[in-house]
């Protein structure tokens, strides 16, 4: 637990927040979790209305043992831009469910739900890690709902991929190109797989020999299809944190480790690493995105608290890593790094500080004066303080622009639980300054003649 004098700090930073939470958000949602979830991810958007957009939001539910771990599926309404009214904005309860996020469905994972990945081909089909050494893979509109109670049957995977020698449990990837998987594990080795001889079967909408419901809760996990892994890679010196595909290539990926290492793989020169960049960091790598705009950047997060962003054609000065950017604005281990999917030079980073930033690497070098965030580090430009404990998943909303759901696990400062958070910024902040100070012009004439007349 934390020491009182942390816990007053964390209140008063809180305090502070709610009281901004109207100026700085287009929109929030607040939602407790009574269990943490460890990975949240937005599923297919499902219908667009007037005011607000239906999707599906996938979660976790990490138990102590008293009921099972599940994997949820969720539908969440997404208020459009510059729809939400500032005082509904304010007006949330910490201790409460958000009226925006319904469980929709329960499937009741074997053992804990460490991540979720969706697969870009079709976001239906996820792929979970747990305490062991398969990744599952769930078509969750299939799967049957199950009711979370103790001593009720796991639900039964429909692809269940084999060939780590070890747990693997957090390092987990889909391919943007192709429906192949990527996952790192605790054997020290990366391991590829391509689902797509499934893929169709289970893409199907054609249910008549799919198995009745009563037959497929009687049937465990061990009966699930599995499938070998189409390659194994060796490289790195300790347990493998994170791993992802190359968005332009299904054989071309990086990984990153408790070894401090960077490496890259093509799967069609061998299994040995193309480039190894040692001492990426000056400590464990827990994170690594490839920005899907540009192949040529890729960042990291670790557990010295920075964030780093790679050039691919230049990675290395000696054989030590030599970024082209350090981000430096985390007090502690940083645990995701995600490039925002509608704007190719910003990104996210989450960390055990309770913070999620928002960064802007063109914003670099260029500060001025009068700045939005004077004293803030190079290239931050907003700082979402709504996570009371260490913010350990988040996700941009590809069919929404700066949309996001992140996740805390408040198990140190509340004793359980978690809590998960929709939000957009306000688009004054992200727009370009003069437009922002014209809108705000109009504004002021408008107040102008529409106060009392003299």
């Amino acid at each position: 637990m934390r020491g009182r004098q942390g816990s007053a700090a964390v209140d008063e930073r809180y305090t502070q927040w709610k009281s901004l939470v109207p100026v700085l958000y287009d929109w929030f949602a607040n939602h407790n979790l009574v269990w943490p979830s460890l990975s949240c991810r937005w599923g297919p958007q499902l219908e667009q209305a007037t005011y607000k957009n239906r999707q599906r939001l996938y979660l976790s539910e990490q138990t102590d043992g008293s009921v099972p771990n599940t994997l949820v599926v969720a539908n969440c309404e997404v208020v459009k831009p510059r729809v939400a009214a500032a005082e509904h904005i304010a007006e949330f309860n910490e201790e409460a469910r958000s009226p925006f996020i319904k469980k929709f469905k329960t499937i009741i994972h074997p053992g804990e739900v460490n991540r979720i990945r969706e697969l870009p081909q079709n976001s239906k089909i996820v792929a979970t890690h747990t305490d062991s050494p398969d990744v599952l893979i769930w078509d969750v509109e299939a799967q049957p709902n199950r009711h979370a109670v103790l001593g009720a049957t796991e639900s039964r995977p429909d692809l269940v991929l084999t060939g780590h020698q070890e747990n693997a449990e957090f390092a987990l990837s889909m391919c943007p190109t192709e429906p192949f998987v990527l996952s790192g594990g605790k054997d020290k080795l990366v391991v590829l797989w391509s689902i797509q001889d499934h893929i169709s079967t289970l893409a199907s909408s054609d249910a008549a020999d799919a198995p009745k419901e009563e037959e497929k809760e009687k049937e465990k996990v061990s009966d699930s299809p599995k499938i070998a892994a189409r390659g194994v890679f060796e490289g790195h010196d300790d347990t493998v944190e994170d791993v992802q595909f190359c968005p332009s290539s299904a054989q071309e990926f990086c990984s990153v480790g408790d070894d401090s290492c960077l490496i890259f793989w093509d799967a069609r020169v061998g299994t040995s690493p193309v480039v190894k960049v040692e001492n990426a960091h000056n400590a464990d790598l827990h994170c690594v995105d490839w920005n899907p705009h540009d192949v040529n950047y890729v960042l990291t997060g670790s557990a010295d608290n920075s964030v780093r962003m790679f050039d691919r054609r230049n990675l290395t000065n000696s054989g030590v890593g030599a970024p082209v950017n350090k981000f430096e604005g985390h007090k502690s281990a940083v645990l995701c790094v995600q490039w925002a999917p509608h704007k190719a030079s910003v990104f996210g980073s989450a960390a055990e500080d309770g913070f999620l930033n928002i960064w802007d690497y063109e914003k670099v070098g260029k500060k001025k004066e009068g700045s939005r965030m004077p004293n803030s580090p190079p290239g931050l430009f907003f700082q979402h303080a709504g996570h009371r404990d260490k913010v350990v998943d988040f996700h941009w909303n590809a069919s929404d622009p700066w949309t996001i759901v992140s996740v805390s696990d408040d198990g140190e400062s509340t004793g359980g639980g978690g809590t998960l958070q929709l939000w957009r910024m306000s688009d004054l902040i992200y727009r370009p300054e003069e437009e922002v100070i014209a809108e705000l012009e109009k504004f002021k004439t408008h107040l102008a003649t529409c106060g009392p007349k003299p």
